[in-house]
């Protein structure tokens, strides 16, 4: 299977296999639906503007290399698309539910942390901790036929390494040197400082007002 694929049908995938978990009833996706769902500016990285002719040489390309399946609906002409990627009969990748997660949400964001993926796959698979999340990418990156994820050195003042996905055009060389060559300014490193810490401080006040009203409920229980 050729793994390589443009920015344009990355996103196509990526969008297929969002939709095919978060909205089951309106999968498969008419190719107004799929363009919508390309261009969404929720959940994506970076937020693209396709049009309806962008989306349909995608699908093309990708129905060529038997990644897309067309299909009609009972008494409809409006043709509809479903993926080939992974998980069908017809896949040559099968990844169990947190793989698919993850490779969904690198295709449709690009490279993340641990963390960060926990987070952003909660409505397609709960990963029950980020230990969760690293096995998951382990076992990505160590596959036998071939490394489907990387990690990419940890970037200054990160906690994290970022993973990135290795279906694209781009290499993990060319995402390390754009980070080189544009770093942040003092500006924005304060900004994201300041975002930073106003989020610890909200997430640590709800942690106290869960713990009060557990302790308000085992009371009540008791």
């Amino acid at each position: 299977m050729d793994q390589t694929h443009t920015p344009e049908e990355i996103r196509i995938i990526g969008c297929l296999l969002e939709k095919e978990s978060t909205t089951p009833d309106q999968y498969p996706l008419s190719l107004n639906a799929l363009t919508l769902a390309c261009n969404q500016k929720s959940n994506r990285e970076p937020v693209m503007q396709l049009s309806e002719g962008d989306v349909q040489d995608a699908l093309d390309s990708l129905s060529s290399k038997r990644l897309i399946r067309e299909e009609s609906g009972f008494g409809s002409r409006v043709v509809k698309y479903k993926h080939r990627f992974c998980n069908t009969e017809f896949s040559e990748l099968q990844f169990t539910d947190g793989e698919r997660a993850i490779i969904c949400v690198l295709l449709l964001r690009g490279p993340q942390t641990p963390g960060e993926l926990r987070t952003r796959t909660q409505r397609i698979h709960d990963f029950g901790n980020v230990q969760a999340v690293e096995q998951a990418l382990q076992k990505l990156a160590t596959r036998e036929d071939g490394a489907l994820v990387v990690c990419l050195p940890r970037e200054p003042g990160k906690r994290e390494s970022r993973y990135m996905h290795c279906f694209g055009e781009e290499t993990p060389e060319n995402v390390v040197s754009a980070q080189v060559s544009q770093p942040a300014s003092t500006g924005e490193t304060n900004s994201l400082a300041e975002r930073v810490l106003t989020l610890e401080q909200t997430v640590s006040e709800q942690q106290a007002r869960i713990d009060a009203l557990e302790a308000q409920l085992k009371d009540l229980l008791d």
